[in-house]
């Protein structure tokens, strides 16, 4: 798993980064709802979405590289859901509006992660009284991605130091098999963190 993914924030003295989390949190929900509300062919509209980003993105003083590296991690989601549209009547025009809303959303969620600690973000579900199961599942599932991504690269170079054939077969059955592996440890480390987390008191 790709570390930009699961480490999006960087650290930058700008005034994006200064803003409290609930404003940035707000405006980027406020972003998205209005861009998916927009009609499919707005696209001035889209334009000046798109140059709204690209100035927040410059006073963020992110490395332009990135943040254009986290978004095209994440693109290939919006290019999935907007290739079903080439089904319908007017496909074309659906799915270039369609693929235009999606990575300008998708833009807006990269910037408010690499701009706001997920940390913040966990304090805001809390002040607006989301469910607390709710936000402790979302710290443990982020927390435990590190070491999942941690005990995936070591199980992937262990399995390649023992694997003397390079045939895509091979590999298949390589890949597969750490799969399979990574789903039966998982499934045991979290047994293991449950019981631990019960015998101190926690309660759903």
């Amino acid at each position: 798993m790709h570390r930009a993914l699961l480490e999006p924030y960087q650290h930058r003295r700008s005034a994006i980064h200064r803003l409290p989390a609930g404003l940035k949190a707000g405006g980027a929900l406020a972003f998205v709802l209005v861009i998916a509300l927009l009609p499919r062919a707005s696209w001035t509209a889209y334009g000046a979405g798109a140059g709204v980003l690209l100035l927040l993105a410059g006073l963020s003083r992110i490395r332009p590289r990135a943040l254009a590296l986290r978004l095209l991690l994440v693109e290939p989601f919006a290019l999935g859901v907007a290739l079903l549209s080439l089904l319908q009547q007017d496909g074309l025009r659906i799915f270039a509006a369609t693929l235009t809303k999606s990575t300008l959303c998708l833009f807006c969620m990269v910037l408010l992660s690499s701009t706001t600690r997920f940390s913040a973000l966990l304090r805001l579900l809390w002040r607006i009284r989301v469910p607390s199961l709710l936000v402790t599942t979302l710290a443990l599932m982020h927390r435990y991605l590190f070491v999942l991504a941690d005990e995936t690269a070591c199980m992937v170079r262990a399995r390649r130091s023992r694997t003397f054939t390079q045939d895509r077969a091979s590999a298949w059955r390589s890949s597969a098999s750490v799969i399979a592996q990574l789903f039966v440890r998982s499934s045991e480390r979290a047994e293991r963190i449950y019981a631990a987390m019960c015998a101190r008191g926690w309660k759903t």
